[in-house]
């Protein structure tokens, strides 16, 4: 909890790092604008800031991933549909209506392993090492070990390793695409004044975490680490997001639910009617378990994955023929 109040703490004051002017900056973070922190400062305060890592989303399993694929009422009244074809002697049926299950559960697999996949590639902006002042030296540390304070050089071809405001800059252009989705280089300087109310895309006194330095090289003050950068504000959310159901499922559901009270009603009603008119028990209920099954439309499930997937797959071949 009070790791939490500390994090919260830092984003209200790091928020306008971009208005203010480097010597500002090196005040506010208690820092020398040329030599860097001293070693031990930067031990104590590691120690209270924590390692400069990134919060990752919990991964979920494969296997999980596709046994989740069954959980739907839908699937499960078709799970219940195959066994009593089975039961009843209808190979065929109970057959064709597991392959269509497999499809479907294979597809939905295919999709949502994806989407984990590219909520794991967060991992990838994790920067191994970093080039820090310290004690008025240039030496490289574990990127982990870096403190707000800290004073950080790059050039070309490296990846910012935390947060910062520039002190200097050179011809610095830096790629954003990662934090701010825009494809172009963004252009950095040190001097220029801005708004406090400036966006994030506009910031050109700053350097965030996980983008990459395309030209030139800079110099600047780290304010912000781990959670408290915008990637980890990022990272944070995905972290503690909820998986819940989607408009589409929630109504496959409501009719799965729906079929399911029609297939019940229809046996019930079935039954009654051949005892009343003096047929078998035995006879009458696999002819009502028979019309229950045919209730069930066994294609949906696989139709509205497919339907989706081919959306999706739309969508993209739209987006990169557009240029976008």
């Amino acid at each position: 909890m009070l790791r939490k109040r500390e994090i919260v703490k830092e984003n209200h004051m790091t928020q306008n790092w971009h208005a203010l002017t480097p010597t500002q900056t090196a005040v506010e973070l208690k820092t020398d604008i040329e030599n860097g922190l001293a070693s031990t400062d930067a031990q104590s305060r590691l120690a209270q800031s924590g390692p400069n890592q990134l919060p990752q989303p919990s991964a979920t399993s494969p296997w999980r991933i596709f046994f989740d694929q069954f959980k739907s009422v839908m699937t499960i009244l078709l799970v219940a549909a195959a066994a009593i074809a089975f039961v009843l002697g209808d190979k065929l049926e109970a057959i064709s209506i597991l392959v269509v299950l497999l499809l479907n559960a294979l597809l939905g697999f295919v999709n949502e392993y994806r989407a984990e996949k590219s909520v794991q590639t967060l991992k990838a902006l994790t920067v191994p090492l970093a080039k820090v002042v310290r004690d008025g030296e240039s030496r490289e540390v574990p990127a982990a070990e870096l403190v707000p304070g800290d004073l950080i050089t790059f050039e070309a071809g490296d990846r910012i390793p935390a947060d910062a405001r520039l002190t200097e800059a050179w011809s610095l252009r830096v790629d954003e695409a990662a934090l701010t989705g825009e494809s172009v280089p963004a252009d950095k300087d040190a001097d220029e004044t801005l708004l406090v109310d400036a966006p994030l895309a506009e910031r050109t006194t700053m350097v965030y975490t996980g983008t990459a330095v395309t030209q030139g090289r800079g110099q600047a003050i780290v304010t912000a680490t781990g959670a408290a950068t915008e990637i980890g504000k990022i990272s944070t959310l995905l972290a503690g997001v909820e998986q819940e159901q989607t408009p589409l499922q929630r109504r496959l559901d409501r009719l799965g639910r729906y079929l399911a009270l029609v297939a019940i009603i229809i046996a019930i009603v079935m039954v009654g009617v051949g005892l009343w008119r003096g047929e078998s028990f035995l006879s009458m209920l696999e002819t009502s378990l028979a019309l229950a099954i045919a209730a069930v439309p066994e294609g949906l499930a696989a139709v509205a994955t497919i339907a989706l997937a081919l959306g999706m797959r739309r969508m993209a071949r739209v987006r990169l023929s557009s240029g976008d």
